[in-house]
């Protein structure tokens, strides 16, 4: 009577099987990772420096700064858009009043709205220039605009930050 001996797998073929393993992994993790969060520095020309991560995307102009429970001093959100129009914001979700700065495509301030306090109601109410267009919005926490001495038709200078 003949017994039958399966083969052992082939070392080669695990190798390969782990390596293919290992390398579906790790392409997973690298093109799934969060994209870092790109930081624009806003200089006024009183010296006053802002941090603004940059909001891009409908949904982050959307939520901007909803949510979010304090900002430290000097940072905010900037709101990127693809053409300059009159762009409105609101505080809806916010935790803290904000001051709001409309800028054209220029980097020249053409809005201000300064201590802007959240929504929690429904409807909130919409900020922004009623005859201006604007191509930037910039969210910050309120009080900042009187420091940096943001007024309307200041030139503002942008900066990339990586």
């Amino acid at each position: 009577m003949r017994i039958k001996q399966e083969k052992p797998l082939n070392k080669k073929r695990i190798i390969f099987l782990v390596l293919m393993a290992l390398l579906l992994i790790s392409g997973a993790m690298l093109f799934n990772s969060p994209k870092q969060t790109e930081i624009i520095e806003v200089r006024f020309p009183s010296g006053a420096k802002l941090q603004a991560e940059v909001a891009d995307t409908p949904e982050g102009r959307y939520f901007g700064l909803a949510f979010r429970e304090s900002l430290p001093e000097n940072v905010g959100m900037i709101f990127l858009f693809d053409e300059s129009g009159p762009h409105k914001v609101l505080t809806g979700g916010f935790k803290f009043p904000v001051d709001l700065i409309w800028v054209d495509e220029s980097k020249h301030i053409v809005y201000v709205k300064e201590a802007a306090p959240p929504c929690m109601e429904n409807p909130c109410p919409w900020y922004g220039p009623t005859n201006e267009n604007s191509r930037y919005v910039l969210e910050t926490n309120s009080g900042f605009a009187q420091k940096a001495e943001a007024a309307v038709g200041t030139e503002l200078v942008f900066a990339l930050r990586r």
